[in-house]
């Protein structure tokens, strides 16, 4: 149990915004499996208010698909709380996020995601006006740096966030320059853990349970963001869960396991996107990439894959691959702690 702002959340494992990857199909797989909360892909809330069909798509969601929050991507106050009042009006969400993370440059370029790590002032702004106007609590996703790791600026830039009315910081602990490769930095979470008094949530490569307890023992944070390392391997929340209160955890994994789980993911894909789906197959087969890495075949798994056309000839693909001899298919887990 954690609470953010006035709201009592029966978890602290999240489910991160994972841009053009967590849709409802991959939320719904992965609560089948322990997900307890999980966000909306991230929002650019320009595209919101101007009436982006994408962006309207991506708040697809579902009576089994709660508890639910949102991340909005922008940097103008009002066009980020008619943002807000949008989705507010499609999907009961917990609490809003702010993105003052995302490193790519052309989004930096207008004024948002990492940028406000420099120029706090504009994101400040944004808190004041959507703290003081919506019911719900307001979040933040940061990083710990521009060019490099700094963890006094990134301190600052935590309290500040505090002070403008932020329930709760989500913290990746890289910096910008690095986007989601390299180490991340334990000592600069914890130093905004201990500069604050609202929640603060731990992200950067929690690729299994073990590295998920380094990130609580390492850093003392109240609760931790899971993003690729739930690509291809719903169950790590459970996993999580498990490890956490029992030190035990099997990483071993049956190729015949994760092809059920496949199988599953790209049905409700094509149930919820119906006939469409045959216009996503580069979006299908990037899912079974997920599924198929570290398994001693994957290669020739995937040539056969990437010779369908449309879902039922994947689907017909994975019912191939299932009826053959997968005896000795195991795949460790691959990320060293």
């Amino acid at each position: 149990m954690i609470q953010i702002g006035n709201k009592k959340i029966n978890t602290n494992i999240f489910l991160a915004p994972l841009s053009a990857s967590s849709d409802l199909a991959f939320r719904l797989i992965a609560r089948e499996q322990g997900a307890k909360f999980c966000f909306f892909e991230m929002i650019d809330s320009n595209s919101l208010v101007y009436g982006s069909p994408r962006s309207e798509r991506i708040l697809q969601t579902c009576p089994e698909d709660q508890p639910i929050a949102a991340q909005i991507l922008g940097a103008d106050p009002e066009i980020m709380l008619k943002a807000a009042e949008l989705i507010l009006n499609r999907a009961p969400i917990t609490f809003l996020d702010i993105n003052a993370a995302c490193p790519v440059r052309k989004v930096c370029k207008k004024g948002a995601g990492a940028y406000f790590l420099n120029n706090p002032a504009p994101l400040v702004r944004v808190i004041e006006r959507l703290s003081s106007t919506l019911s719900i609590p307001i979040t933040v996703k940061m990083r710990v740096g521009l060019n490099q790791v700094d963890i006094p600026s990134a301190v600052q830039f935590a309290k500040s966030c505090e002070s403008s009315g932020a329930s709760a910081l989500f913290v990746h602990g890289r910096s910008q320059s690095q986007e989601n490769v390299g180490p991340v930095n334990y000592e600069a979470i914890r130093a905004i853990k201990e500069s604050v008094e609202i929640p603060v949530f731990g992200s950067g490569n929690i690729l299994n349970p073990p590295l998920a307890k380094k990130m609580f023992d390492e850093t003392r944070c109240d609760g931790i963001l899971i993003a690729k390392g739930s690509f291809g391997n719903p169950s790590i929340y459970r996993d999580i869960e498990t490890y956490l209160a029992t030190g035990t955890w099997h990483p071993a994994i049956e190729l015949r396991e994760k092809l059920k789980f496949l199988k599953k993911h790209l049905l409700l894909v094509q149930q919820i996107k119906g006939p469409h789906a045959i216009c996503h197959i580069g979006e299908l087969a990037k899912i079974c990439l997920w599924y198929l890495k570290g398994f001693s075949s994957s290669s020739r798994m995937r040539a056969q894959i990437f010779k369908s056309q449309n879902n039922q000839e994947l689907l017909a693909q994975i019912e191939s691959i299932m009826g053959d001899d997968l005896s000795g298919e195991i795949s460790p887990c691959a990320e060293k702690i």
